[in-house]
């Protein structure tokens, strides 16, 4: 909802400045990141991303079905946010994006932007910073909307609800499959130079903390 209602108003307030229209756009994107991590955070390990939670299960945070059940409610909540967003603008529900995202340079984009948002939290989770994790986050998707080619996607559920807005922030859903596998080789390359960075480091160690039950300990959504 953030992602595509920022860049609606972006796109309304500055039509003739892409530029600006990206600088608000990723302004809103990191301020919001922010905001949902330190509000989740306590709940969930603010699990917002399904490559985050494939690093945690991949390093013995979480379990199989709980990990499903991640996904599904990460990948459920991008395309409702998506539709809120369309409908907050007055524009259709869903209108299936018609912008084509699609070059060996963007997916490399993509590669990098997922690679260093999972090296950023195991990286100050290990440092024993969790407590500033939502701001080191919110930081490094505001810079990886300037840094990569593809203005750091880095979230497979973000970039499948995208596909439900023909607006700023849409990718047509024929490039999103190629986004999403590239998000996910950056993030287990990212575990990978992890382990290698911290070695002999318990995997639990290395994961977002969180206070609150898993989604197998409860009824409840996650």
């Amino acid at each position: 909802m953030i992602v595509v209602g920022s860049g609606i108003a972006a796109s309304r307030l500055s039509p003739d400045d892409v530029g600006l229209q990206l600088l608000e756009n990723g302004i809103a994107t990191a301020g919001g990141l922010v905001a949902l991590i330190l509000a989740l955070g306590p709940v969930s390990g603010a699990h917002l991303n399904p490559v985050v939670t494939l690093a945690d299960r991949v390093l013995g945070g979480t379990t199989n079905r709980d990990a499903i059940a991640y996904v599904l409610a990460q990948i459920g909540g991008a395309c409702a946010g998506a539709i809120i967003a369309n409908l907050m603008f007055d524009l259709p529900a869903v209108t299936l994006a018609t912008r084509t995202r699609s070059s060996s340079g963007l997916w490399l984009g993509e590669v990098v932007a997922a690679f260093g948002l999972i090296l950023v939290i195991l990286g100050v989770v290990r440092a024993g910073r969790a407590t500033v994790a939502a701001f080191a986050v919110g930081s490094y998707i505001g810079a990886a909307y300037w840094f990569t080619s593809s203005t750091g996607f880095a979230n497979p559920a973000v970039t499948i609800g995208r596909t439900l807005t023909d607006t700023f922030t849409g990718i047509a859903p024929s490039s999103a499959p190629a986004f999403v596998v590239a998000q996910v080789v950056g993030a287990l390359a990212a575990v990978a130079l992890a382990r290698y960075l911290f070695p002999g480091i318990p995997a639990a160690d290395l994961v977002v903390p969180h206070e609150g039950p898993s989604p197998s300990e409860t009824e409840e959504a996650p």
